[in-house]
């Protein structure tokens, strides 16, 4: 079994506007770090759209139909809060993103991929419920484990987070669930200033650990290794989720920790390593931040070739 990599040219339309951190240049950044020759036996699928009824596992409907409804004019951008927009292309591309996290759990779960990663954008881990928030209209991390549970029956699925923001959504969505585990390292201080340590979750199913402004590799690794890791194989889960941030980085313009690519490098293949002895290798990671373009690359590469295992 091979690593496959889900991805749209839609995404490329959610136009953000100039500045914005939440580019397209990202995915092609991303994509282009992959077209490298190492990654020629890189299996690659373009991601289908989301269906409705697919996203209201997370989000309750009415809220679904309220985001799909948004069309704006070619030419428009309509703000839904003070750093998340729509665009002419943004619904396709939402869709999409969505649709690649729940088609990449279909493929760990029928057994012809080993595992796979999303190159989507716009990201999905601070959007809540019933609120856009961050960059994000869905909650694509959100929607894969519960998709997971409803279409294939994995009652324990855990979402892991490591993004340098923490992922409000995601442990709004699952925290009330004993059958889910959020865990997620993170700045502290930072956007959008939840995830301290005393949110735990219904049935201790949630774990932040708090990293301080200018911490680097080994705090980032020991936050993992020493916490993060090794409760998530007492929890036993049947799938890991990544949401694979890559803001942490050194180099991002929107954060202060100083991890560098070989600290991703050396987490992706520890994650790896426990999708082994957890649940036989079934991993999804789904792209989250990342705004510095040669960070992101670099770390977003990295991260692949520890699926792949080359």
């Amino acid at each position: 079994m091979r690593t496959v990599l889900f991805s749209h040219p839609a995404c490329l339309g959610h136009d953000t506007g100039p500045g914005h951190p939440e580019r397209p240049d990202r995915i092609r950044a991303v994509l282009h770090a992959l077209e490298a020759e190492e990654f020629a036996m890189l299996l690659r699928e373009e991601a289908p759209e989301a269906t409705p009824e697919l996203l209201a596992l997370a989000h309750p409907r009415s809220y679904v139909d309220g985001i799909l409804s948004i069309r704006p004019e070619p030419d428009e951008r309509l703000m839904l809060d003070g750093d998340t927009l729509m665009s002419h292309g943004t619904r396709a591309a939402a869709l999409r993103a969505a649709g690649a996290a729940v088609a990449a759990v279909d493929a760990v779960m029928e057994g012809w991929a080993r595992n796979a990663f999303c190159a989507v954008r716009p990201p999905g881990h601070h959007a809540e419920a019933a609120r856009p928030m961050g960059f994000c209209l869905f909650a694509n991390a959100a929607s894969a484990a519960h998709h997971a549970r409803a279409k294939w029956g994995a009652q324990r699925v855990a979402v892991l987070d490591f993004d340098v923001h923490h992922g409000n959504g995601t442990q709004a969505i699952l925290e009330d669930d004993p059958d889910f585990f959020y865990a997620s390292s993170h700045e502290m201080p930072l956007f959008p200033g939840t995830g301290h340590p005393h949110e735990t979750g219904v049935a201790n199913n949630v774990l932040n650990v708090a990293l301080a402004p200018m911490s680097g590799g080994p705090e980032f690794r020991a936050a993992w290794g020493d916490t993060i890791i090794p409760a998530v194989e007492a929890f036993r889960p049947a799938l890991v989720i990544l949401s694979a941030g890559f803001d942490a980085h050194r180099r991002d313009p929107l954060a202060s920790l100083n991890v560098s690519t070989a600290d991703f490098s050396w987490l992706s293949q520890e994650l790896v390593a426990l999708s082994d002895r957890a649940c036989g290798g079934k991993l999804v990671s789904l792209l989250e931040g990342g705004y510095d373009l040669e960070g992101l690359a670099t770390s977003a590469a990295a991260h692949v070739r520890a699926l792949m295992r080359v």
